[in-house]
């Protein structure tokens, strides 16, 4: 009886084991329209980036390192139009200001993480897997793991999303009729539906887009997501100071 309940007994490894495959396999579920949208539109970047003139090794070698994709799709397009390469680190640097914001609202989060994997986090830290981690936060649901996988699957996918590209393009003369350009967009608003809880969310995401549509329009192209995000949080914090009162 005692041997029997000596090889039964769960070990400290086990419930490690156990909690480290447990966050894998909830990241690679969260990832799941990181992967149907990635590699598309990497794949249509490895394209564009080629046909303008690009080297391929040096296409894949800038996903890999960058990891930026609307900062790459500047990159290439200025690139294409023979600007000077202080041009294309100043404008990608502007575009990617973002991602100041996108940090400064999930370090809190990283205090227990290591300074080596809050390096590698923030590295693949990205539009969609930020969104991906706020739900989380939010749902208290937020795990190194986890957050570490859906990071490294969207790494890996828009990788090899251009590696498909580059290996493919002499095979494409036009993109637009394969609806690639469509992926992107359809991920975001896969993105946003899984963060709309209440009516407070949807009145924040339709400011936020509104505003970016609107700098959009008046010639913010570069700026224009920066400010909405800004905007955005503004109106956040406005309704909640309004709903804490009425509580």
């Amino acid at each position: 009886m005692q041997s029997e309940a000596i090889e039964t007994t769960a070990t400290p490894t086990d419930y490690n084991k156990s909690a480290l495959r447990s966050g894998i396999i909830d990241g690679f579920k969260q990832a799941l329209p990181i992967i149907v949208g990635f590699i598309p539109v990497g794949f249509t970047f490895g394209v564009l980036a080629t046909k303008n003139g690009l080297p391929g090794h040096l296409t894949v070698l800038m996903s890999f390192l960058v990891f930026a994709g609307s900062s790459q799709f500047v990159a290439v397009s200025l690139f294409a139009a023979s600007m000077s390469p202080i041009t294309i680190i100043i404008t990608t640097f502007i575009v990617n200001l973002r991602h100041l914001l996108m940090s400064a609202a999930i370090a809190p989060h990283l205090s227990q993480i290591s300074l080596s994997r809050k390096l590698l986090f923030g590295f693949q830290l990205i539009d969609e897997s930020f969104a991906i981690h706020m739900a989380n936060i939010d749902r208290n649901n937020f795990g190194e793991t986890q957050a570490i996988t859906v990071n490294c699957i969207a790494h890996f996918c828009w990788t090899a999303g251009t590696l498909l590209g580059v290996c493919g393009s002499h095979l494409i003369t036009d993109i637009k009729p394969l609806g690639f350009d469509y992926a992107l967009p359809a991920m975001f608003m896969v993105l946003l539906i899984w963060q709309v809880k209440s009516n407070m969310h949807a009145i924040v995401a339709l400011v936020s887009a509104g505003a970016a549509i609107g700098l959009y329009l008046a010639g913010a192209e570069q700026l224009c997501v920066i400010i909405a995000s800004i905007i955005g949080a503004t109106a956040g914090v406005f309704l909640c100071n309004i709903r804490k009162k009425q509580s």
